[in-house]
């Protein structure tokens, strides 16, 4: 998607969404985590995943005036007790339903399978355990207060031998990170999340499942009023059944693998049959902005595999993906028209080449701007001042793609000046946008437009945005 990011001061921390119009009487407060998963800023500087979505349709659906307010947890371990405590109405917090946690809340009907996993460093084990019995003597490292520890007791009952460490100060997102990094072993994770995090952990691999699967629900105190949970249940038979449900899982999970020789092979396939219908207009775009056609190509197919009808569920359209705001910047009128997309999308994506530093080399630069395309500038630059303070190159896309995943962590955002992101999805739209790239310059030729057409369309975009 093409990033809002327009105002200088960056995103808003995720608490309350701040044009919510709050009244005393009928606001329902969500306790949260940040993950992609749950909550997180999007590139339109607004707020998303997949438990932020469903709390707000749950909260637009009741249609009474009722308005939402979220309380995002540091810790899992805080989640349940904000609903006991009376602070919060409803958990959306990424909650499996295990019998530990049953017998202090209520859960809703699930929504998400998931498999508990082990995880472990391919480049660092060559021979991974296989079974329950392989753990016994290895380190495995878990959040304090998660469903991974109820499953390791459990498991002890067949293994006594079975040992692990807990650690209160990192969630299942940062202790992958540290398995990539070589710094623990191994870890537990749930399914739907390591999917997520192999795109750019491409060295953690998943030695076997544990267990059975678990399912994912909202929970709601014992205390709470029955016609609420009532309510809510009505809501998740309702988007199942609609296929709501399925779109919005789609939405942050459906695109979460890396690619593979189906994926390649899908690209080429479009490559023949939708590719050469827009091959002039991505030219066209080239010769406004300078960008090679097949980058701009890729980005497309990217964003919307070439599909001029696609829209997301936040109303981002058009082969391009351009959001409204987006649009309206760049002078667009019809946002699945072609002819106005491409080059609309390409003007976004040479502003984005040109905030970055001059000083960074290309074709650092363009990786960079394809990252601020995707999460917004305003986290790329937090991941620069985070490289240069970590003594890594700002100026390398090599060492700035690392810091983007640390913006996930509290270690890493509480100190940045924009907060959370959850760009490891940047990283992961760059580097598939490079390897689609590489497969067009293999197979299409380049566009050699007369130097002096390329020099007149840049003097006049020049011109126009300065009128």
């Amino acid at each position: 998607m093409i990033a809002g990011c327009d105002k200088p001061g960056g995103p808003p921390t995720p608490q309350t969404k701040p044009d919510a119009l709050q009244t005393k009487d009928k606001i329902i407060t969500f306790v949260t985590m940040n993950s992609p998963n749950t909550y997180f800023v999007d590139s339109n500087n607004e707020f998303a995943g997949l438990e932020y979505d469903l709390a707000k349709l749950f909260v637009q659906e009741l249609e009474d005036g009722t308005q939402l307010k979220f309380i995002v947890a540091k810790h899992i371990d805080q989640v349940l007790p904000n609903l006991i405590n009376g602070k919060a109405d409803i958990a959306a917090a990424d909650l499996t339903v295990t019998e530990a946690r049953k017998k202090r809340v209520h859960f809703t009907i699930p929504y998400q399978d998931v498999q508990q996993q082990i995880i472990y460093n391919k480049e660092a084990n060559k021979k991974p355990p296989k079974k329950l019995k392989d753990l016994v003597g290895l380190t495995i490292t878990v959040p304090t207060g998660t469903s991974f520890v109820e499953r390791l007791v459990k498991l002890r009952e067949t293994e006594p031998s079975l040992m692990w460490e807990e650690r209160n100060d990192a969630n299942p997102e940062k202790l992958i990170s540290e398995v990539a990094s070589g710094d623990i072993e191994y870890t537990i994770a749930d399914s739907h999340l390591v999917s997520i995090l192999q795109n750019f952990y491409p060295n953690i691999g998943v030695a076997f499942a544990i267990g059975e699967p678990e399912k994912i629900a909202w929970a709601l105190s014992k205390d709470s009023d029955p016609k609420l949970l009532e309510k809510a249940n009505a809501f998740f038979t309702r988007i199942n059944k609609n296929g709501t449900l399925r779109n919005l899982i789609d939405r942050y999970h459906g695109s979460s693998k890396r690619l593979n020789p189906l994926d390649i092979k899908t690209f080429l396939m479009n490559g023949n049959k939708l590719l050469p219908k827009y091959v002039h207009l991505f030219k066209q775009a080239q010769e406004i902005t300078g960008i090679d056609w097949r980058l701009l190509a890729a980005i497309s197919y990217q964003e919307s595999h070439w599909d001029t009808f696609s829209t997301s569920p936040t109303n981002v359209r058009g082969l391009m993906m351009l959001t409204e705001a987006t649009a309206d910047r760049m002078g667009v009128t019809d946002r699945l028209d072609p002819k106005q997309s491409i080059p609309a999308g390409a003007k976004y994506i040479n502003l984005m080449i040109e905030t970055i530093p001059e000083r960074v080399p290309q074709p650092d630069r363009t990786y960079m701007a394809l990252a601020a395309y995707n999460a917004g500038y305003a986290h790329v630059e937090d991941a620069r001042v985070l490289a240069q303070r970590l003594k890594l190159n700002p100026d390398s896309w090599a060492d700035v793609k690392k810091t983007l995943v640390m913006l996930s962590s509290p270690d890493y955002y509480l100190n940045a000046k924009y907060g959370y992101c959850g760009c490891g999805q940047a990283v992961v739209f760059v580097e598939s946008i490079r390897s689609y790239h590489s497969i067009l310059e293999r197979y299409q030729p380049s566009h050699n437009p007369d130097q002096n057409t390329f020099k007149i369309a840049r003097f006049n975009q020049i011109l126009a945005a300065n009128q």
